[in-house]
């Protein structure tokens, strides 16, 4: 399958994940949920799944959208840190979970640092990041310098 490119093998599918996606980032708009948070979280799925296409991706997205270098290089390890606010944790340690299924649920996520509506929308977009990944890796696009 090393030569199978899914988006171009099944467009319809492809765009159909397209569509998710643009739900889930309305969705992270509408719960009022920062857009460096989301790009935090694709960027911490990205580095959990091996996912260099992504990585790539979201690490520019971030710097666009003016996250510093120095909270970017800690995302890998963002509990050890003193970068992230409550609610970045919370969502990170969400994304974490659900991108590490199956894993024993615990509520370390659950500070009341996100409401319902912003642990739906972190939810859903850790769900989208991770059929992201899973298209960019089995279709190996390209990373190259």
């Amino acid at each position: 399958m090393s030569d199978v490119n899914l988006s171009k093998q099944h467009p319809a599918a492809y765009e159909q994940l397209a569509s998710l996606n643009e739900q889930a980032e309305t969705a992270v708009k509408n719960a009022g949920l920062d857009p460096l948070l989301a790009e935090l979280v694709k960027i911490r799925i990205s580095q959990i799944n091996g996912c260099a296409f992504c990585l790539r991706m979201h690490t520019r997205d971030a710097l666009d959208k003016g996250e510093t270098s120095d909270r970017l290089a800690v995302v890998a390890a963002w509990w050890e840190s003193q970068y992230f606010t409550a609610q970045e944790r919370a969502a990170l340690a969400l994304a974490e979970q659900v991108t590490r299924l199956p894993v024993p649920e615990t509520d370390a996520w659950d500070d009341g640092s996100l409401n319902a509506e912003q642990a739906s929308a972190v939810s859903w977009l850790a769900i989208v990041m991770n059929a992201w990944n899973r298209v960019a890796i089995t279709s190996h696009y390209p990373v190259a310098p």
